[in-house]
C-alpha cells in the first residue's frame, strides 16, 4: 500500500534550490581584466637600483672646517652672555640673526675689515630694526586712518594687510600694470561718470566750482599732512639698506625713545604745548625744579596770582613727564597743584592732577593718599556720579574706611543719600584740609534741597532756625540767601531782632530752583 503523495514530500529532508545564485551588476562596463604580474624585473631597473645602493652606502665627503678668527669668536661669546640679553628678543631670533650677519661676511671674505669688539650684537641689531619698523608704521599707518597692533612691543601688520585686500575691490585696477588695466577695463569703463554726462551751460560750471574746490581741499590735507610730518620727523629718507644688521635709518630722524635730561638752568619757564620732540636746554633738571617749586610756593603765597602760579605748575609737571621723573618729589608737585586749583575752584585741573596722582599712589610713591581719596568721595558726590562713586567705594580697604578724613567724606555721602540734611550741614562746618573747598561747590544745591523739604513740612519758621539747619555762620548770611533765592517778601521783622519767615509761600519756586540745581554737571578734565 502506497503513501499519498503529499506525504512523501513532508518525509524527504530539505534540498538545495535548483537555481545558482548570482550577484547583480551594478554597472554596464565590462569588467577589467586581472593585472598581469610580471615574473622578470629589466635589467636597467636593477642595474639603477644597484647604482642608488652604492651611492648611499658611499661615505660622504667631509666638510672643510672653518677657521674662525678670535675677534668672531669674542663677538659670538658675547651674543650669548644673559648679560648682554635683551627683553622681548628670543634666543632663536638672536641665533638666526648672528648666523645671518657672520654669513654675510663669510661669503664675502671680509672678516677682518670688521672691528668685531664695537660691532653691534645680533639682538642690539633687532631692537635697532624693531624700533625703526614701529617708527615707518606709525608714519604710514597713522596717517592713512589706520593703526598697527602691536604684539609683544612689535608692529604686526598681519592684520593691517588682511583689511586691504578685503577692501580691494573697485580699486584693483589702479594698482595693476598699465597693460593688464587697461585689457580688463570695457572701453566704456575708462572714463569715470562725470565725464561721460554732458550738463547745461549753468550746471557745467557749477560742477567746475566744485571740482576746484574739492581739488582745493585735497591738496590743502595733503599739505597739513606733510608738515605733520615734518614736524615729527617721520618721513622717508630714501631707500632702505638691505644688509642684515640694520637699516639706513639716521639717529636725527629717530624720535628719542628715552628720557630726555635737561640742562636748562632757569626757574621760571612758560608752558607751551609740546609739538615736537624737546630739546635738553629747554628742558629743567631734577634740582633746578625743586628749586622753583619752592618759588611758586613763596609766590602764592605772597601774591595769590592763579594764571601766574597754574601755568608756572603745568610746565614743571611737563619737565617732570619728558624726563620720566616718577618719584616723591612728582607726587608732591601734583598735590599742591591741586590743592591751589580746589581753593580757586579751578576743577578741570584739578581732576588732571587727580588722574596722575591716583597712578602714582599706585607705584607706593609716599604722599597723602588717603587725603586725596577723600576729595574724589567729595567729588563724586559734587558730580551725582553714582557709577564712579560704586567704584570707589570697593576700592577702599578696611584701613581706609577708618581713616579719619576719607570717613568724614562717607559720612557726607551716607548723609545725603538717607536725606539728612541736619547732619549733612553740621558735617560741612566740620570739613578740614581742601574738603571745605569741594563742600563748597554744592552746599547751595543742597540748601535748596533741604529748604524744599522744609517748605513742605512748615508754614513759617524763625529766620535762626534756617541759619542753624542750613549751615550758616549767621542770620545775615541766611538772610541774603533767602532773598537771592526769591524769598524777601516773606521775612517780617517781629521786634527785638526777631525774624520770622512764610516758607510755605515759595515752596513751589523753591522747588523749581532745587531741580535746576540738580540738572547734570558737565566739567571739563573730569576723573
Amino acid at each position: 500500500m502506497s503513501l499519498p503523495s503529499a506525504t512523501v514530500a513532508w518525509a524527504r529532508p530539505m534540498q538545495s534550490p535548483a537555481y545558482n545564485t548570482v550577484t547583480p551588476r551594478t554597472t554596464l562596463q565590462p569588467a577589467a581584466p586581472p593585472a598581469s604580474v610580471s615574473l622578470h624585473t629589466p635589467l636597467a631597473t636593477c642595474a639603477s637600483a644597484h647604482t642608488r645602493l652604492q651611492s648611499a652606502m658611499a661615505p660622504e665627503q667631509p666638510k672643510k672646517k672653518v677657521e674662525w678668527p678670535p675677534a668672531v669668536r669674542e663677538y659670538v661669546r658675547r651674543a650669548f652672555d644673559p648679560a648682554n640679553a635683551i627683553p622681548g628678543i628670543s634666543q632663536a631670533d638672536m641665533q638666526a640673526r648672528l648666523k645671518e650677519t657672520i654669513g654675510y661676511f663669510a661669503e664675502r671674505n671680509s672678516h677682518d675689515n670688521v672691528h668685531w669688539p664695537t660691532f653691534p650684537l645680533p639682538q642690539e641689531l633687532l631692537l635697532e630694526e624693531r624700533r625703526a619698523a614701529a617708527l615707518n608704521a606709525s608714519a604710514n599707518g597713522f596717517t592713512n586712518g589706520m593703526q598697527p597692533t602691536y604684539v609683544n612691543g612689535i608692529v604686526d601688520h598681519t592684520n593691517q594687510n588682511t583689511l586691504l585686500s578685503k577692501k580691494r575691490n573697485a580699486h584693483d585696477a589702479e594698482e595693476l600694470p598699465a597693460e593688464q588695466a587697461q585689457a580688463s577695463v570695457p572701453p566704456w569703463r575708462k572714463t569715470n561718470l562725470a565725464s561721460r554726462m554732458t550738463y547745461a551751460d549753468g550746471h557745467s560750471e557749477k560742477r567746475q566750482k566744485k571740482n576746484a574746490f574739492t581739488d582745493a581741499a585735497s591738496k590743502l590735507d595733503q599739505t597739513e599732512l606733510d608738515k605733520r610730518r615734518q614736524r615729527f620727523q617721520l618721513g622717508n629718507n630714501g631707500p632702505k639698506s638691505t644688509s642684515p644688521w640694520g637699516s639706513s635709518r639716521k639717529d636725527e630722524d629717530e624720535m628719542p625713545t628715552g628720557p630726555v635730561v635737561g640742562t636748562n638752568e632757569n626757574l621760571e619757564k612758560s608752558y607751551f604745548r609740546l609739538t615736537a620732540p624737546p630739546k635738553a636746554e629747554t628742558v629743567r633738571p631734577l634740582h633746578v625744579l625743586k628749586k622753583t617749586l619752592a618759588m611758586l610756593v613763596e609766590k602764592w603765597k605772597a601774591e595769590k596770582n592763579y594764571n601766574y602760579i597754574c601755568n608756572q605748575f603745568k610746565s614743571l609737571r611737563q619737565d617732570l613727564t619728558v624726563q620720566h621723573i616718577k618719584n616723591a618729589f612728582t607726587v608732591k608737585v601734583y598735590e599742591i597743584h591741586a590743592r591751589i586749583s580746589l581753593e580757586k575752584g579751578d576743577l578741570g585741573e584739578y581732576n588732571q592732577c587727580q588722574t596722575q596722582l591716583k597712578a602714582l599712589y599706585a607705584q607706593n610713591l609716599g604722599g597723602n593718599p588717603a587725603e586725596f581719596k577723600a576729595y574724589r568721595i567729595l567729588y563724586f558726590v559734587y558730580t551725582c556720579n553714582k557709577t564712579d562713586m560704586n567704584d570707589m567705594l570697593a576700592e577702599l580697604t578696611l584701613a581706609d574706611k577708618t581713616h579719619p578724613w576719607i570717613k568724614h567724606a562717607l559720612d557726607v555721602r551716607s548723609s545725603l543719600a538717607l536725606g539728612n540734611y541736619h547732619k549733612f550741614f553740621r558735617l560741612y562746618l566740620e570739613a578740614q584740609n581742601m574738603g571745605a573747598y569741594l563742600m563748597d561747590m554744592f552746599v547751595e544745591r543742597e540748601r535748596l534741597n533741604a529748604l524744599a523739604n522744609i517748605s513742605r513740612g512748615y508754614v513759617n519758621v524763625s529766620l535762626r532756625f534756617l541759619t542753624d539747619e542750613l549751615g550758616f555762620d549767621n542770620d545775615a548770611s541766611c538772610r541774603e540767601f533767602l532773598e537771592t533765592h526769591g524769598a524777601q517778601n516773606t521775612i517780617e521783622d517781629k521786634g527785638d531782632r526777631q525774624y520770622r519767615v512764610r516758607i510755605r509761600e515759595v515752596a513751589s519756586q523753591i522747588e523749581s530752583l532745587r531741580a535746576a540745581a540738580f540738572s547734570k554737571v558737565d566739567i571739563k578734565g573730569q576723573i
